[in-house]
């Protein structure tokens, strides 16, 4: 038995009724993304300089990092020198995307890019297992230009090119990333939801502070690194 409190027990006919309700606001929920996805579509956009980044296999133009689609997503890994472990939760956070081929439908491509050296950085992508394209800005002010400078935090921006022309249309940091994860819907789901101190939950419901069951980027790098750990 669980050690946990427990939610009510009730018969079928008043938790269908219980979940209808909460349907109705999630369905209002989903309008409200909409609404707010079509203002997003329709907001202006800023022309960036001609950067230049590094890549695996050298320098490369902002553009160019488009590989030859017209839209562009770029998650802003935090990067600390001299450190083996980078940040767990942006570590984490880029760990969950495997396969990104179904972007190339929508002419549209999504990588990283730290402030962390090249050669570190692609050490680092190996070690924990990532699976996206890394770029370093590290000779480059486009960290610092879009919301990410050196010592910095994480943030998400999205680009447009026409030509060699690229734009910039889009931006958020902190929770705002949530909308990209799909683990954090996962979890949401739950009946305990995050365990987290800061959530709003029913008294005696479990509860932990802040990040303290996110995995440590050691602990990534165990389960999905050159030399993972097997699970099963």
């Amino acid at each position: 038995m669980t050690a946990h409190a427990l939610p009510p027990v009730v018969d079928t006919a008043t938790w269908e009724q219980r979940l209808a309700d909460l349907r109705a606001r999630e369905k209002a929920a989903t309008r409200e993304l909409d609404a707010v996805a079509a203002e997003r579509r329709r907001l202006p956009m800023v022309r960036m300089p001609d950067y230049t980044l590094e890549g695996e296999d050298g320098p490369v133009r902002l553009a160019d990092v488009f590989e030859g689609k017209s839209q562009l997503i770029v998650y802003n890994h935090m990067w600390f020198a001299g450190q083996e472990w980078q940040c767990p939760g942006c570590t984490g956070f880029t760990s969950q995307y495997t396969r990104l081929e179904f972007l190339d439908n929508y002419d549209a491509r999504f990588v990283v890019v730290t402030q962390g050296p090249i050669e570190e950085a692609l050490a680092y992508r190996e070690r924990v297992g990532n699976r996206m394209p890394w770029y370093s800005t590290a000779n480059s002010p486009f960290g610092s230009d879009v919301g990410a400078p050196p010592d910095g935090g994480f943030a998400v921006n999205v680009f447009l090119r026409d030509g060699d022309t690229v734009y910039r249309t889009w931006h958020t940091d902190g929770r705002g990333t949530e909308q990209l994860s799909h683990t954090f819907a996962l979890i949401d789901l739950l009946p305990y939801g995050r365990q987290e101190e800061w959530q709003d939950s029913p008294e005696g419901w479990p509860q932990s502070p802040t990040y303290s069951r996110w995995a440590a980027s050691k602990d990534i790098a165990a389960l999905y690194g050159p030399n993972p750990v097997d699970g099963g």
